[in-house]
């Protein structure tokens, strides 16, 4: 029977919550950005989340053959989401996009699945935008959370 419910209903084990600010970024002044705290504590069930998958939203300007890198991702988490401590190192996904001929928009993501079965209740993801041209190259940014895997089965 949860079979049945999990494929008919598969919203009913996940929740996405909004993990960063949107963050605007110009080439020559990226600089590191620090995620939003996550709380893992579902206020519908008070079940705790036990995995994420931390997507990175962007849409970056580039001039043509230019580059937007992800670099120095960081997961952390926190006993009270004020002292944080590094959970897990993801592999920066380096190069991300790169301007089309004559330049012009590009959009992607990129995501990360992180277990939470050890983490503390509170959780974000930093990382640092980089540009491989100065001061033209702009990029906007969002990072998601879906938190999945409570430790209780929704009602």
């Amino acid at each position: 029977m949860n079979t049945i419910v999990l494929l008919r209903n598969v919203a009913a084990y996940v929740r996405n919550v909004v993990a960063s600010a949107f963050v605007s970024q110009t080439a020559g002044a990226a600089a590191a950005v620090t995620g939003s705290t996550i709380d893992r504590l579902d206020p519908n069930n008070g079940a705790l989340a036990g995995s994420a998958l931390l997507s990175l939203i962007w849409s970056a300007t580039l001039g043509a053959a230019n580059t937007f890198s992800i670099t120095s991702p960081l997961v952390q988490h926190s006993q009270d989401g004020a002292n944080w401590s590094t959970l897990s190192t993801p592999t920066a996904p380096g190069v991300v996009a790169t301007g089309p001929g004559g330049g012009g928009t590009v959009n992607g993501e990129w995501n990360y699945a992180q277990d939470l079965t050890d983490a503390y209740r509170y959780v974000r993801l930093n990382y640092t935008p980089a540009f491989s041209a100065a001061n033209t190259d702009t990029a906007k940014a969002l990072t998601v959370a879906t938190l999945s895997c409570g430790d209780r089965a929704p009602a």
